[in-house]
């Protein structure tokens, strides 16, 4: 998948510098689809390869977690 990935964004990427280069009638829609290519395509599967296997309420801030970050402050300020 993250080869997938990398050739996805470097076709994106080729596409926009070849509408900003390329002398042609259809530079704007070469710039259009390497822009949606990379919001609709690159990034969603970017995100979905990085998160698969997180646990989400890890990264949450709830009434444990934050009692947690706190009791760990008031360790620190021991040492």
């Amino acid at each position: 998948m993250k080869y997938f990935i990398a050739i996805a964004f470097i076709a994106v990427l080729t596409s926009i510098i070849c509408g900003f280069v390329l002398q042609v009638a259809y530079a704007e829609k070469l710039i259009g689809f390497g822009v949606v290519g990379l919001f609709f395509v690159v990034i969603p599967m970017f995100t979905y390869r990085h998160w698969k296997d997180k646990n989400v309420k890890d990264y949450m801030l709830t009434k444990e977690n934050l009692e947690e970050m706190r009791k760990r402050e008031g360790d620190k300020r021991k040492l």
